[in-house]
């Protein structure tokens, strides 16, 4: 693999550059394209010559594979495409589409492969054996086993989902091929379907295949969390400044692997210098962008620390949600005088598992608060936790 990598792609290592990520993508495909058509012809010449559906079906799942190389290629293409006036954050989410195309094409020839091997249980014909027929499948299943961990290690490499689907695929494929030998060798003992049997068999390994594309793939599209490594990195370089006091609202959103944009809140001293507080900001905003390929936007929250009533009833909110044991986190706390009356400000942090309303979380600690002699109008807001 490294050599063909090292022939083929200028560059190699820079794998977060969209130009040598379309370069490993042309390679997957090429590959995948040259070893799918040879495997095709040399099955489909076998399994006219034995009669059997199972390796004929076998065979036009190269033929799908070839086609979803093809798919692959043209989605890495689009992928590569730099941000313009009407896709601003890039294509990069084109991979993702493409894993989508590639999983209902795998789809379509499962129910094919499923709808002859029916008609085969229903029809069953003679299966004639041939060694010629048994090595070829035997030197199928070596290939695409070869072509599993070659996609799956460029996969890895460039973090693609593509890669990753394609060499589900070829896992697959590998189950497909398998059971066609068995049923090949089954026919010589027995009269019963086995070849029809195992045809249903193999088309419900390759739906279920498809499916766990399809859902891995329209969870990128509609939005998953940043994984927990990236955001826990994040959150220590964030951290790392002694001018930071603390970390809330952090979104990251996927616009395609290496393609992410995020924001968070941090507090910071309401007396510090914001001059001087700004430049570290940035600073850190820069070094995340050149570690973890994520533009940042990072928005100041002042805090008072030097206050003994708002650090008081700091620490009382924060007892009051502990008690509450649901999960909840509370940040940006500020207390707001009026002529007559104050207003304590804050935002609580919801998990996704909590079963109370808002409204319930709010009358709770309000009434906590009073039950403390509290009498400050209270103002609360409810995030959710976006990261994993």
């Amino acid at each position: 693999m490294n050599f063909l990598i090292r022939k083929f792609i200028r560059n190699w290592e820079q794998t977060s550059d969209p130009t040598v990520r379309k370069a490993y993508g042309t390679l997957s495909s090429v590959v995948g394209m040259l070893c799918n058509i040879v495997l095709f012809a040399l099955k489909y010449s076998v399994g006219v010559l034995s009669n059997s559906i199972a390796i004929i079906s076998d065979a036009f799942n190269n033929l799908s594979d070839c086609a979803s190389c093809l798919v692959t290629l043209f989605g890495y293409k689009l992928a590569a495409k730099p941000a313009d006036k009407d896709h601003p954050f890039g294509h990069g989410r084109m991979e993702y589409l493409t894993s989508l195309v590639i999983a209902v094409m795998i789809a379509l020839m499962g129910f094919e492969l499923l709808r002859n091997s029916a008609e085969k249980i229903l029809h069953p014909e003679q299966v004639a054996f041939h060694a010629a027929t048994l090595v070829t499948l035997l030197a199928s299943v070596g290939v695409k086993l070869w072509m599993a961990w070659f996609n799956a290690r460029l996969g890895r490499r460039i973090d693609s989902a593509v890669m990753i689907a394609t060499a589900k695929d070829s896992r697959s494929d590998v189950i497909a091929t398998g059971a066609t030998i068995l049923a090949l060798l089954l026919s010589l003992v027995t009269d019963l379907p086995v070849d029809g049997v195992m045809g249903v068999a193999v088309s419900l390994f390759i739906l279920k295949t498809a499916y766990d594309i399809i859902r891995d793939t329209v969870g990128e599209l509609l939005g998953r969390p940043a994984s927990p490594e990236v955001t826990q990195k994040l959150r220590e370089m964030v951290l790392e400044s002694p001018q930071i006091l603390g970390l809330h609202d952090l979104m990251i959103h996927d616009y395609g692997p290496l393609n992410m944009i995020g924001g968070c809140h941090v507090e910071v001293r309401s007396n510090a210098d914001l001059v001087e507080v700004h430049e570290v900001v940035d600073t850190i905003e820069r070094e995340i962008y050149e570690k973890l390929h994520i533009l940042m936007t990072i928005h100041m929250d002042p805090i008072e620390q030097d206050n003994p009533q708002v650090n008081a009833c700091r620490a009382l909110v924060g007892q009051i949600i502990g008690e509450m044991q649901l999960g909840l986190s509370f940040h940006d706390f500020r207390m707001v005088a009026g002529d007559s009356s104050c207003k304590m400000i804050f935002d609580v942090v919801v998990p996704f598992g909590c079963k109370c309303k808002n409204q319930q979380l709010q009358d709770r600690i309000v009434e906590a608060l009073r039950q403390h002699g509290e009498e400050c109008q209270v103002v609360i807001t409810f995030d959710r936790d976006y990261t994993d």
